[in-house]
């Protein structure tokens, strides 16, 4: 499989406190990778850091066609924007200047992309919606259209079912499975260990900003899980450890 991100050696403090610890990670073509780990353990650093919304302290990080999308927890929508406007943005940095100061101005080629895109997360019937008016799992599945309209490789996802019903949280995180089966690189931090197990084809667990677990969910053991969240004191079992590659 092809590596569409590579993270070596990454290393992360605040304030003085190391957040990150050397993290070496990779996401493939095709692989869909839940994050797992307590509060505090790295895991959306590590996903800010990928993206560069914030700067590693040390260690490289490799961006196939340096192309990656990131879907937040908090959806950020232009909420009085119909749910196509919304999709069009993802693709604002490809348009000249003067056809992106305004959703009037956007190509009928882009639209029909946006729609392609939201027709690919089943809300094409919505797409003349405005954002503010669909459900919080729709408003979730619209990002993530967006992030495909900005035609990246790689979609990393923090917590992008946290603020969601049960229900809609499948929903989401199985879309994200599908969109990895169809060729892209996914990585999205989770606090649903249940939902890891169901949908991601590899579980990687961090622990005080280090990678201490990495591998199928048939290889994560309850015993491991309650050592990912600190409920126990040992090192998790060999078996589900790898070096993150």
């Amino acid at each position: 499989m092809t590596s569409e991100l590579s993270i070596r050696g990454l290393r992360k403090s605040f304030a003085g406190r190391p957040v990150l610890s050397g993290v070496d990670l990779d996401v493939h073509a095709g692989e869909f990778v839940a994050v797992l780990g307590a509060n505090g353990s790295g895991k959306s650093t590590v996903l800010r850091c990928a993206v560069g919304l914030q700067t590693p302290d040390a260690g490289t990080i490799s961006l196939a066609g340096d192309r990656a999308a990131m879907v937040f927890q908090q959806i950020h929508l232009v909420r009085r924007r119909t749910a196509l406007d919304n999709v069009c943005a993802g693709a604002l940095g490809r348009l000249p200047l003067h056809r992106s100061l305004a959703p009037a101005l956007f190509p009928a080629a882009l639209r029909a992309e946006a729609m392609a895109c939201l027709d690919r997360v089943g809300l094409a019937g919505q797409a003349g919606d405005l954002a503010g008016k669909l459900s919080g799992g729709q408003q979730q599945r619209v990002a993530i259209a967006r992030a495909l309209c900005q035609r990246a490789k790689v979609i990393l996802a923090d917590e992008p079912v946290s603020a969601l019903d049960p229900s809609a949280a499948e929903q989401v995180v199985s879309l994200l499975a599908s969109l990895a089966g169809e060729g892209l690189a996914v990585a999205a931090v989770l606090h649903q260990p249940d939902l890891a197990r169901r949908h991601a084809g590899r579980i990687v667990g961090l622990h005080e900003g280090r990678i201490v677990l990495d591998g199928p969910p048939p290889a994560i053991r309850e015993s491991d899980l309650d050592v990912l969240y600190g409920h126990e004191s040992r090192t998790p079992h060999p078996v589900a450890q790898s070096s993150g590659a």
